[in-house]
């Protein structure tokens, strides 16, 4: 931005535009993997809102903000690794859906009954008696099996292409369509409650 043509970077426009044509400029990214805190920091502005939003659709809100975090400490990690063979906000929204995903396998392997006495009571009875018709849809993807979730997410939300969502999450696309049916069906359900 700013130099680019495409108006002066100001605290509004980085806070109120979203879509990948914020991608930071090949500089920032170049003087970040040098060390420039300043650099990065522009990277993480104008990427920020939208590692957040994929944290809350892929892991909830409660676990949000430590992955984006986490994301941003990964690439900053990694900056050495970015080859610049394409946009710098695609490598980045590439490493965090990978971050997640782990993250969530790693979470959906915890025995059971450590899930079970971490839950507060009046959170157990306050989930079992939710009332659909009045659920925002965060918390109807909150409910959604994992494999369903996330192929939802990839597809219908971030806009990636069945194969693509394949390697992402090592299955076939034929299982991420069907993952993506059950989840639109699923969330049809809860929402029209």
């Amino acid at each position: 931005m700013g130099e680019d043509g495409d108006g002066p970077v100001t605290e509004e426009n980085l806070q109120t535009q979203r879509l990948p044509a914020l991608d930071a400029s090949v500089d920032d990214v170049r003087r970040a993997a040098q060390g420039d805190n300043r650099a990065f920091e522009r990277l993480y502005r104008s990427h920020v809102a939208r590692i957040h939003s994929l944290a809350r659709r892929m892991v909830g809100p409660e676990d949000a903000d430590d992955l984006t975090q986490e994301v941003f400490v990964r690439a900053w990690d990694k900056l050495d690794t970015f080859r610049e063979e394409s946009a710098f906000g695609t490598w980045l929204y590439r490493l965090g859906t990978n971050l997640m995903l782990t993250y969530r396998d790693a979470r959906s392997r915890r025995p059971t009954w450590i899930a079970e006495e971490a839950e507060e009571p009046e959170e157990a009875a306050r989930v079992a008696t939710i009332d659909w018709s009045s659920v925002d849809l965060d918390r109807a993807l909150a409910e959604l099996p994992d494999g369903a979730r996330k192929v939802f997410v990839l597809h219908d939300i971030e806009g990636y292409r069945h194969e693509e969502i394949g390697e992402m999450m090592v299955i076939a696309a034929g299982t991420s369509k069907s993952q993506l049916h059950r989840a639109r069906m699923l969330l049809r359900e809860r929402l029209t409650r």
